[in-house]
């Protein structure tokens, strides 16, 4: 036999050359995870955990991009669950009333002025770049107000350039996490 076939076929598309990708050891333990969670009952794992696990950056990895879309897939999975178990343990009506709450907490902290959305990082640290986190709120509080066009997809995977003086990285990306969980709960 020969060693393409003895080898396991790689569960994405590899980088090359100097790219660096996701750890594929890191990458297939949490799979492997999040699929016995899924089918079999196993270690207890959330829409949550999925939208927030990390993965170490190495060369010859897993291209970032095809991951993260699985992983995005992964995600609405356990939030489609996580949303039918809600509404059968405590009724349509307490679950949009969650849904609705979340809403309005995202808007309420939107609705403040541009430039003071956030609680910003000292001058000599860096954060999230204020004029491009404003950008992305504005489109969000559009989104919930009105229904504008916005993708899950979009919201998770936005991405800011940094300065000094920058909005709190922390609370930026809670709100991205909690408009996810609101789409997602709206299906």
């Amino acid at each position: 036999m020969t060693t393409a076939q003895t080898s396991p076929k790689a569960a994405f598309p590899e980088t090359h050359g100097r790219e660096k990708g996701y750890q594929k050891r890191a990458v297939d333990d949490f799979l492997s995870r999040a699929r016995d969670a899924f089918e079999v009952g196993g270690e207890p794992l959330t829409a949550m955990d999925v939208r927030q696990v990390a993965f170490p950056l190495v060369r010859h990895g897993y291209v970032i991009a095809s991951v993260d879309a699985a992983l995005g897939r992964i995600e609405d999975a356990f939030a489609a669950r996580e949303r039918d178990a809600a509404v059968a343990q405590a009724g349509a009506r307490a679950w949009v009333g969650q849904t609705r709450e979340a809403a309005q907490a995202v808007l309420d902290r939107l609705a403040r002025p541009r430039g003071q959305r956030f609680d910003r990082v000292s001058a000599l640290r860096y954060g999230y770049r204020r004029d491009e986190v404003d950008l992305v709120a504005d489109k969000v509080s559009r989104f919930l107000e009105s229904g504008d066009s916005v993708t899950v997809e979009q919201v998770r995977s936005v991405a800011f350039r940094m300065q000094r003086g920058g909005y709190n990285e922390a609370q930026v990306d809670a709100v991205l996490d909690t408009v996810v969980e609101v789409m997602l709960a709206v299906g």
